[in-house]
């Protein structure tokens, strides 16, 4: 469905929709919960599409893996049936990194509950051997977020320099730049990475919009026994330079949840202001399928 970027297609519920596809890319954060609770309409949006026959693919910029993204959902009590499979950032970077994109010494910045990031993986076989050392040993770099989510960036940018310097590279398990865990504003791994590129290093990015967390979660559809086509598959999120970008450049529709992060700039209260709504889009240069306040 195409439309004019003055006027955005606006609906009040998924099912309107759902009908025309077989497949949800369905952001977490911000579109089935606020790093705290769930929000009980986007689960029962999903449940209903996948009541429907429909498959239910989480696709995340969390820096961690699969499965500790389930754990995290059940403690937070997201029912198992409103998703099928989950494919992160955190996985997609993992694999890079246990293939040797950053070599085998490297200096890690994140917090110690991202240290399973470095335990194994069963799609890698005979992977490269990692040693955790200090910046001026290292090979490369492992951020998966700030040491520290509520500090400035900057605050890293003497080991940033030294990094550049020496021409490593920064492997960014997640590319969002912020988050909103209930109403404090957190500093994510892309901050840093944006940071590092700024001041000329090299950063690599796995997470949305980038390509390789396109090919896990249509990788994890083909294992599961779908075989479903693009023109069949929703990508749904509030991020307009990841869930949205990352839709349009996978050539697969898009659906904007403007009540996530962009809910000042687009008004949103139950539903966003058209003409705000309008005028962020053509800002952003990003043109979505569809947007809604908020996934229902």
């Amino acid at each position: 469905m195409s439309h004019s970027a003055d006027a955005p297609a606006i609906i009040s519920h998924l099912s309107e929709i759902s009908d025309r596809y077989d497949a949800l890319f369905c952001d977490l954060w911000g579109c089935v919960h606020n790093g705290i609770a769930p929000f009980p309409d986007a689960i029962a949006a999903l449940q209903a599409f996948r009541t429907k026959g429909g498959v239910v693919v989480l696709v995340t910029n969390a820096p961690r893996a699969h499965v500790e993204i389930a754990k995290q959902l059940d403690a937070m009590g997201v029912p198992r049936d409103a998703w099928d499979m989950i494919a992160t950032s955190g996985d997609s970077a993992r694999a890079a990194m246990l293939t040797g994109a950053v070599g085998e010494k490297v200096y890690f910045i994140g917090e110690p509950r991202d240290d399973t990031f470095f335990a194994p993986m069963k799609l890698i076989e005979n992977p490269v051997t990692l040693t955790k050392v200090d910046v001026a040993d290292a090979e490369g770099i492992v951020c998966t977020g700030p040491f520290d989510p509520h500090a400035e960036p900057d605050v890293l940018r003497p080991q940033l320099l030294l990094a550049k310097t020496r021409g490593l590279k920064l492997l960014c398990a997640n590319p969002d730049i912020v988050v909103d865990r209930g109403e404090s504003r957190e500093y994510c791994a892309g901050a840093v990475a944006k940071l590092y590129t700024e001041m000329g290093g090299e950063s690599l990015y796995f997470g949305k919009p980038h390509p390789p967390i396109y090919d896990l979660a249509r990788r994890r559809l083909v294992q599961n026994g779908h075989d479903i086509s693009d023109e069949r598959i929703l990508a749904v999120g509030d991020g307009i330079f990841t869930d949205v970008q990352g839709g349009i450049g996978e050539g697969i529709d898009t659906l904007f949840i403007t009540g996530g992060l962009a809910r000042e700039e687009t008004a949103t209260t139950d539903q966003p202001n058209p003409e705000k709504l309008a005028q962020y889009l053509k800002d952003s240069g990003q043109n979505p399928t569809f947007s809604i306040g908020f996934l229902r």
